[in-house]
């Protein structure tokens, strides 16, 4: 049997590499083969960071038995949803159109020409809970195949009719006004939980478009509400085990309604949003904690998640072997044995193995570990209660320096290589904010090196992304809208960290191919190229789901460059953008966080704020940081020497009085400039 998967750059395909599956990757010639043999498409689509995904390799696609049935009636394609997003988003919008509902591993049977007919989840290897077997399935589609072709074929077709009929159209392509951010805020309001910070219940998923949006709301209008809400979330998220109490970092979501038992995965996208929200927070409010939690998760990014060529790797799994001399996170052990969580959850006796009998009492009080457990089979995942007062501040800091020693010596969970452009993108904004705001030039760097990787490897020489890499690598898949608006955002928050212009000329580079191949002539837009592969439909989803949705990135990276250009092509494209966040914003504020985000930047103008002055000269940097620090949503930030004409801002701006000097704008129309800090601080306020 053909080992198709062991040349693929994605490691969750190379995680299936060896199974008796006879798995294809995404492609032609895997139709092609479907049709040849007059069999249908068995689609598998997972991440390598799924924890059911994990299980449903090990109980089915390893088994050989079930293996065998597989390939002798169907031709398997193996997806990893993070490299082919298009293709996730397409049959993920089927699954939950057919049954209401969605998740991951997706499993969805189509016909040789990719029109799908049934769909699914996870399947157990056994009936359980009213769930058929994966063996039942695959038994049930194989007769439906063989005995009723006519129904299956009316049923893909009446599918993709379906599906093809879902484009997105808008009647009022205009930004959002005050009152529909108003609106939005009012809607948020209703969905906030008051007692435990967040929006709805369980599962809960950290909100982090939304708090940028409050944020901004709260910066433009005063409105206490808005901070309130981001101060309250983020507070509870911090002190909560959804936060690495240890090592930093978030993960994905928590299970439960008070942020205690996480799903242990960490995505680099959490982090890199979640980092960015701190930061900010800190920014509005000075908070001592949300610039440890801003650090910690810039700190977790770099040390956890860099690799050699400079990038970001996009996850840790949930998964980890069980450590067999503990017996795992309160478990019994096993050789090979894997459990989610094992690396991160602490019983009272593992707190005794690793501190002592005196300060393992401390560090159960302090981190919320108990004898019952709040996770599984007595283990805990510690959180930070309000303790003050319990001990120390030099004694506690001993006891988590000791405790992370302890765990890293437990087998760590695995880690998904793969560089994925958009998630990048966004660790680059979040590294290279957290490190100006904080003095922290070498997150600077960190950001820098990951956009040099993005350029060097991503990037073709027409300007055209690859969405993903391994190993400096660049992998099989086209650039989806995501990637070149998350990446032109972190390129033009490196632009105005730094002052360097080929972030922003490679930005304008990358938001040209968004207008050329990405926008529809009535300024929708598509989350896959005019260009790119054909699917059964071409994707379209403004909404936010664990990221910015690339129609909103793409609206506020346009928007941004036009206020350093003044490119009124750009701004414009920004504004008809914005019309679908006018749409949704009062139905669903929290799915079109990041857009409402974006309505606020361009309400305030966004403000445009050149700082002219020698490079180095201490001046120019006090008005550079002041800048950058200021309230004002959505701030363009550009810095540059007296003589400046490359970047439009810039161009035609003297000194005053031979000093620095800054001016701050709104379409081109500036104040008076200033060499004072405190001025230039509350003209952006």
């Amino acid at each position: 049997m053909a080992n198709r998967l062991s040349a693929e750059t994605s490691p969750y395909l190379l995680q299936h590499a060896d199974n008796p599956v006879d798995w294809w990757p995404w492609s032609p010639e895997a139709f092609e083969e479907a049709r040849q043999r007059a069999v249908p498409v068995l689609l598998s689509v997972g991440y390598s960071s799924c924890h059911w995904c994990h299980v449903m390799a090990h109980e089915s696609f390893e088994d050989d038995e079930t293996a065998a049935y597989q390939n002798e009636h169907f031709v398997n394609i193996k997806v990893d949803r993070e490299e082919r997003p298009d293709v996730d988003s397409v049959y993920m919008e089927a699954v939950q159109a057919a049954t209401g509902q969605g998740g991951w591993p997706m499993t969805v049977f189509l016909t040789p020409d990719g029109e799908p007919f049934y769909f699914g989840t996870y399947f157990p290897p056994a009936p359980r809970h009213g769930m058929p077997s994966f063996r039942q399935v695959l038994e049930g589609v194989r007769a439906a195949w063989a005995d009723r072709r006519d129904e299956v074929a009316e049923v893909a077709g009446r599918i993709v009719r379906d599906l093809a009929g879902r484009t997105l159209a808008f009647d009022a392509p205009q930004q959002p006004g005050a009152d529909d951010l108003a609106a939005a805020l009012l809607g948020l309001t209703r969905e906030f939980d008051a007692v435990r910070g967040g929006f709805g219940g369980a599962p809960k998923f950290p909100p982090s478009m939304v708090l940028e949006f409050l944020l901004r709301h709260h910066a433009r209008t005063g409105a206490e509400g808005a901070l309130q809400m981001v101060q309250a979330t983020c507070e509870a998220m911090a002190r909560g085990g959804i936060y690495d109490q240890l090592g930093g970092g978030f993960a994905r979501y928590a299970v439960d309604a008070d942020w205690t038992v996480p799903h242990f995965e960490k995505m680099l996208y959490d982090n890199a949003l979640l980092c960015r929200v701190y930061a900010h927070l800190w920014r509005a409010t000075g908070s001592d904690q949300a610039r440890r939690i801003a650090l910690e998760t810039a700190d977790f990014m770099v040390r956890e998640l860099g690799t050699q060529q400079g990038g970001f790797a996009s996850a840790l799994d949930a998964d980890s072997p069980v450590p067999d001399e503990e017996g795992g996170a309160g478990g019994t052990g096993g050789a090979g044995r894997h459990k989610e969580g094992a690396f991160y959850a602490w019983t009272p006796v593992q707190l005794r193995k690793a501190l002592g009998e005196e300060d393992a009492e401390l560090a159960a009080r302090y981190f919320g570990v108990t004898e019952e457990g709040t996770f599984e089979e007595g283990a805990s995942v510690l959180q930070l209660p309000d303790r003050e007062g319990l001990a120390d501040a030099d004694r506690i800091a001993s006891v988590r320096d000791r405790l992370y020693a302890a765990r890293e010596r437990r087998p760590r969970p695995g880690r998904d290589e793969k560089i994925v452009a958009a998630w990048n993108g966004l660790a680059i904004a979040a590294l290279a904010e957290t490190g100006a705001y904080f003095d922290r030039p070498d997150l600077v760097d960190a950001a820098t090196a990951a956009a040099d990787l993005l350029v060097g490897v991503h990037t073709d020489d027409r300007g055209r992304l690859v969405r993903t890499s391994r190993e400096g690598l660049a992998g099989p898949s086209a650039g989806v809208l995501d990637d070149y608006a998350c990446v032109a955002e972190g390129f033009l928050t490196l632009y105005s960290v730094t002052g360097e212009t080929p972030w922003l000329d490679l930005t304008g580079i990358l938001l040209d191919a968004v207008l050329r191949h990405f926008t529809a002539a009535d300024g929708t837009l598509y989350d896959t190229a005019d260009d790119a592969e054909r699917l059964i439909r071409r994707p379209q989803d403004p909404t936010d789901g664990a990221t910015p949705s690339g129609w909103t990135s793409a609206a506020g990276a346009l928007l941004t460059y036009a206020a350093y250009t003044g490119s009124s092509r750009h701004r414009e494209a920004a504004e008809r953008a914005l019309g679908v966040v006018k749409a949704l914003s009062g139905r669903a504020p929290r799915f079109i966080g990041w857009g409402l985000a974006v309505a606020e930047a361009a309400l305030d103008g966004p403000r445009e704020v050149a700082v002219i002055g020698p490079a180095g000269d201490p001046a120019t940097d006090r008005l550079h940081r002041t800048a950058l620090l200021g309230a004002a949503p959505g701030a363009a930030v550009a810095v540059g020497e007296p003589g400046e004409t490359g970047v439009p801002l810039l161009a035609d701006r003297p000194l005053l009085d031979g000093r620095a000097a800054a001016y701050v704008c709104r379409g081109f129309t500036c104040d008076a400039p200033t060499a004072d800090p405190k001025v230039l601080e509350a003209l952006l306020r």
